[in-house]
């Protein structure tokens, strides 16, 4: 069969690439085309443009690059129609989804939502678009299906973290791995490496006994070109390994918060945006937490640091805090609410069967 893709995002192109490479071990016929980045194009997917074009975060940015989404939208459907594909494949990155969502139904192709939207953290009522166009929908946090039950969507599926997966088998294969540094995470988008990297540095100073790494992406290598302290290295692309034989980490809030997790790293979530996107952004969440080992349990499991509160003081006060402790099941809790029901399909089955 015929699938089209659409992964707008660094983690997305990631996850999707492993779901690419499931369904092409089912359908041995299977041709990919779509919009992603550097890993689906790895997967045989043929890239009608990437990352570069759709990386956009925040209100401010939507609308300054209107122009660029427009044309996205038209390359987008143009391709569509002249690929006929069986499947649309769409992951995470509801705003632009969505309507492509709605528009696949009306030309009657079949629809697949790999990773949901986070409907149910701002903007609840697109989970009715959901009902009306999405054919089936592909979870990977379990708190996802009693908020889709609730409201009467029957077709969405929790079929695991694909992080689980892949981290899990780095960790069984490595052998005892020193911890001998603090990993440092800024994020994967320059907005986010702009607004955190300085504080993360700042925090720095104030361990001169303590050696940090940096994970930095080799992509926007610019962003990293600053004076960096004594006791700071960087590491381009290779985010997995720094996180491997860190003792605790500072993080941007998002995907790596996970990651970070699933390698038992003891962490400090931060955050910090633009003014205008801060205020708009927390009159619309629904949700007490920002970070996803937080939002998994529901409850305060690691400390966050949102906004003004994102402050060297306060971070290294909270980074302090994880190097005094001893504690060896840090994400007990949350390694328990992630574990897979034995009899879920996979997403790959799924999509293709459907």
């Amino acid at each position: 069969m015929k699938y089209f893709i659409i992964a707008a995002e660094v983690s997305g192109d990631m996850h999707s690439s492993q779901l690419v490479k499931h369904i092409q071990a089912i359908d041995k016929d299977a041709v990919f085309t779509g919009v992603g980045g550097p890993a689906l194009q790895a997967a045989n997917v043929k890239l009608i443009f990437g990352l570069e074009r759709v990386a956009f975060m925040g209100f401010f940015e939507v609308v300054k690059n209107i122009f660029t989404i427009w044309r996205n939208f038209k390359e987008v459907k143009n391709s569509i129609l002249q690929t006929k594909p069986d499947r649309v494949i769409l992951v995470d990155y509801a705003g632009f989804n969505l309507r492509i969502a709605k528009w696949c139904k009306q030309h009657h192709i079949k629809v697949a939502y790999y990773i949901s939207p986070k409907i149910w953290a701002w903007n609840e009522s697109r989970v009715e678009i959901i009902k009306k166009y999405v054919d089936v929908m592909l979870c990977v946090f379990p708190f996802e299906i009693p908020f889709y039950k609730k409201h009467q969507y029957t077709k969405a599926y929790f079929v695991g973290h694909p992080l689980q997966d892949s981290i899990a088998k780095i960790v069984n294969e490595s052998s005892s791995t020193a911890k001998n540094h603090i990993a440092l995470l800024p994020g994967s988008r320059r907005q986010e490496i702009k607004a955190l990297l300085p504080m993360m540095l700042a925090t720095a100073n104030d361990f001169p006994n303590e050696k940090f790494v940096i994970a930095g992406m080799s992509a926007v290598n610019e962003l990293y070109q600053i004076p960096l302290p004594q006791n700071v290295n960087i590491v381009y692309d290779a985010t997995y390994d720094v996180l491997q034989h860190a003792k605790a980490a500072i993080v941007c809030s998002g995907t790596a918060t996970l990651e970070t997790a699933l390698f038992s790293v003891p962490q400090v979530v931060v955050y910090k945006t633009s003014w205008i996107n801060y205020q708009i952004g927390k009159r619309l969440a629904k949700v007490r937490f920002i970070s996803l080992p937080n939002l998994i349990v529901d409850n305060l499991l690691v400390k966050e640091l949102i906004q003004d509160d994102c402050t060297k003081e306060n971070c290294s006060q909270a980074l302090q805090l994880l190097l005094q402790q001893q504690s060896t099941d840090f994400y007990a809790s949350l390694q328990a609410k992630m574990q897979r029901p034995t009899l879920t399909d996979s997403g790959a089955q799924l999509i293709v069967r459907l």
